[in-house]
Parts: C-alpha cells; sequence; structure tokens
C-alpha cells in the first residue's frame, strides 16, 4: 500500500469517479484505476461499488476513507514543518479577477515563486462568478475574486477592499448620468447589480448602461469620453496621471469591492494554504503604497 494508491482512493471517493480524479491528479485514468485495483486487491476488499451512476464507498470503503484522510494531514504536516518548501513540486492552479490582475497579482506570483521555485503557476484570469464556479469543480486550487465564497467547504481569506471612484473624461465634461452612459464591470458581477440597483433609483428610466468584463477596455471608453464610470483608483492610475481621465461626484459612491483569497480546505495542502497568506500579505503592502 502507498501514498500514490491512497491519494488516488482518496480524490476518487471526493469526486465520485475516477475521469474527475485522473484530472485532479494529472493522470490518465487508466493510471487511476490501476492504482484502485491494486489498494483493492492487496486490502482483499471492494472499495466502491461500480453502478451507472457515480460511484458508491463500500462500508470498507468508508472505513478507509476516514484514514486516507488523516495519513494526507499528516503527509501534509510533515511537508508543511519539515519539508524545504523550495524542493516543494506540482502544478499551483490560481485564478483572479481583472482587478486584482491589474493591481497586485504580479506582486503575488513573484512572492510565490521565490517561496516554491520548482512549482509550476497556470494562471486564469476571469469573473468572480466563473472563478468561484471553477473553484468548487476542483479545477482551481486558489481563487481571488469578490468573495466570500459562502460554502462550507471553502476557506476565505479576506483581503485589503477596493473604494470605487467617478471617472469622466478630461476632454468631455458630461457627467449627468441621463445624457451619458454609465459603463460598468460585467453584468454577471455583483459590482454590477449592486450599482444599477442605486442607478435605476437616482436615474430613472433614461439611464443607459454599459458593461465589459476588461477593465482596460472600460477604462479607455471613459477617456474617449464615450462614458462615465466608477473604478477603482489603482486600476484608473495610469490614465490620472496622463490626464485623460478626472474624478468628479454624481452625489454617491459604490460599496467597495470586497476581496478574499479562497480555497478549498480539503484534502489539505500546505503550498495552496501557504499562497493564500502570501496573498493577504502582498495585498496589505500594495495597499499601504496605493491608498484609496
Amino acid at each position: 500500500m502507498t501514498f500514490d494508491q491512497i491519494r488516488a482512493f482518496l480524490w476518487v471517493a471526493r469526486l465520485g469517479g475516477f475521469r474527475r480524479a485522473a484530472e485532479q491528479l494529472h493522470l490518465s485514468q487508466p493510471a487511476v484505476s490501476t492504482r484502485i485495483s491494486n489498494l483493492e486487491q492487496e486490502l482483499r476488499v471492494q472499495l466502491f461499488e461500480r453502478g451507472p451512476g457515480a460511484l458508491v464507498l463500500t462500508k470498507q470503503g468508508t472505513l478507509l476513507l476516514s484514514y486516507a484522510e488523516q495519513m494526507l494531514f499528516v503527509e501534509e504536516e510533515i511537508k508543511q514543518r519539515v519539508a524545504n518548501p523550495s524542493e516543494a513540486e506540482g502544478l499551483f492552479r490560481v485564478g483572479a479577477s481583472e482587478t486584482i490582475a491589474q493591481s497586485w497579482l504580479p506582486e503575488f506570483l513573484k512572492a510565490f515563486s521565490e517561496l516554491y521555485p520548482r512549482v509550476n503557476v497556470d494562471l486564469t484570469v476571469d469573473i468572480s462568478v466563473n472563478l468561484r464556479a471553477a473553484l468548487l469543480e476542483r479545477s482551481l486550487d486558489l481563487a481571488i475574486l469578490m468573495g466570500p465564497v459562502s460554502d462550507f467547504s471553502v476557506e476565505n481569506v479576506a483581503l485589503p477592499p477596493f473604494e470605487l471612484h467617478w471617472y469622466r473624461s478630461t476632454a468631455n465634461t458630461q457627467t449627468d448620468l441621463t445624457e451619458i452612459p454609465v459603463i460598468s464591470y460585467s453584468s454577471k458581477t455583483r459590482p454590477y447589480r449592486e450599482l444599477m440597483s442605486e442607478l435605476t433609483r437616482r436615474v430613472g428610466p433614461k439611464l443607459r448602461v454599459y458593461t465589459s468584463a476588461s477593465l482596460s477596455a472600460s477604462l479607455k471608453m471613459i477617456a474617449a469620453g464615450i462614458a462615465v464610470g466608477p473604478y477603482p483608483s489603482a486600476i484608473a492610475h495610469d490614465y490620472l496621471v496622463s490626464g485623460q481621465i478626472v474624478e468628479f461626484d454624481p452625489g454617491f459612491r459604490p460599496a467597495p469591492l470586497a476581496f478574499t483569497a479562497s480555497y478549498l480546505s480539503e484534502p489539505r495542502s500546505f503550498v495552496v494554504e501557504n499562497s493564500s497568506e502570501i496573498a493577504r500579505k502582498v495585498a496589505l503592502e500594495w495597499d499601504k503604497t496605493n491608498p484609496g
């Protein structure tokens, strides 16, 4: 009986099938099946009931699962407390919203790489709703998104928020929201829903709203005088410095954007746990040097 067999068993049990376990372990499906088969032969018991639907643990499989979780917990504790982080290997899958990607994500990746120089990184930049789904589907190890993620299986590490400020083009002084469109985050995001609720109440039927998942495209539209909109000052910094846009006050400011570094608590991974703490420290340091 080996750790590789136990690890394969744990993922098959958690995900309910060989294919998804194989994807999680970055192995072929036959390789996972072989590990489970060899484990069953060595233990001389059947661990799963194989039917047309998802696999179901047998009585012996359920008993083994509790021991498997303990064994892998101890393995992670040893890696955390004894092993040299620079020797860790594998693939780290991180997803981040564009707000993070355009602010402190490069510093985070640099700090992570310095601590884990032999770990490969797969980066996804997407809207928070998609990052949340990917995290719960276990296709991401860490999601830096507008959180927290309300699920019992997820640990959320709070990160500094981003204050939102209204911007208009320097060349176009129009700020009447009944005359000029408002551009906002993607329609599938919480900031969009909250902004629409407030604007509908304040502006009424003359309101026109553009949406974009691309912050850079949105700010270019503001700079071009096509629309106005509320965005973090850190994201708008270059346009402000170059004099293309200026801040204005329409009478209200949307709530700050709240972010978390979120990950699945089980099975435990010291690399993932440490990455969330790296994200918190980098975000706090970045927030100190980029106020507002």
